[in-house]
């Protein structure tokens, strides 16, 4: 006896492959990971749907001595450099304009909690309540690109240096949202290998 499954003929065949065809990507993103051979710190790229972000490990010295140069008072420099933090480039790969608020962007830790990623301003916000004024080197927060227009700072998370994590970014695209996800990303460890 032969029997035919209702999921391949008829209506419900058509149904099933219209539900696949929704549900499956229209563009999976290009997701790369770099590293170093001399330092082992790892760059993690991805391109989608005309947005580029990269994102680099810096060493937590790294950041003390980029804040110590600035004259930041110890106390700021060692609770930035207590976070996960990343040099971040992003670019505007696309014919239309671009738009992102860093506000609107997560990450979820090992736990599997999504909390927010900490912004520019708000980082801004503290620095001047202990009379800091520097603003340079962290990612600015909500920003137009037009064609071609890149950007780049630190992005800081909240994390266990030894702990893996999910970011999870928003952008529009000519009035159009996407949401991206940059899996598995991990901290600088606190000091590099030395070679045997």
């Amino acid at each position: 006896m032969n029997y035919t499954s209702p999921l391949r003929s008829g209506f419900l065949g058509s149904l099933f492959a219209t539900v696949v065809l929704l549900a499956a990507p229209l563009h999976a993103a290009e997701v790369s990971v770099h590293k170093n051979p001399k330092t082992g710190l790892l760059t993690w790229t991805s391109e989608e749907k005309g947005f580029s972000i990269e994102l680099i490990q810096l060493m937590p010295d790294f950041v003390r001595a980029v804040y110590s140069k600035h004259d930041f008072p110890q106390e700021e420099i060692e609770r930035i450099a207590s976070y996960c933090v990343f040099g971040s480039i992003l670019k505007n790969t696309s014919e239309q304009q671009l738009t992102y608020k860093v506000s609107e962007w997560t990450y979820t830790d090992a736990q599997g909690e999504t909390k927010p990623v900490k912004s520019k301003t708000q980082w801004l916000q503290e620095w001047q309540k202990v009379g800091i004024t520097f603003s340079w080197t962290l990612l600015p927060d909500d920003v137009v690109f037009e064609v071609g227009d890149w950007q780049q700072g630190f992005t800081t998370i909240k994390v266990p240096r030894n702990e893996h994590f999910d970011l999870n970014y928003r952008w529009t695209l000519d009035g159009v949202a996407h949401t991206g996800t940059l899996k598995n990303l991990s901290c600088a460890p606190a000091t590099l290998e030395q070679p045997q």
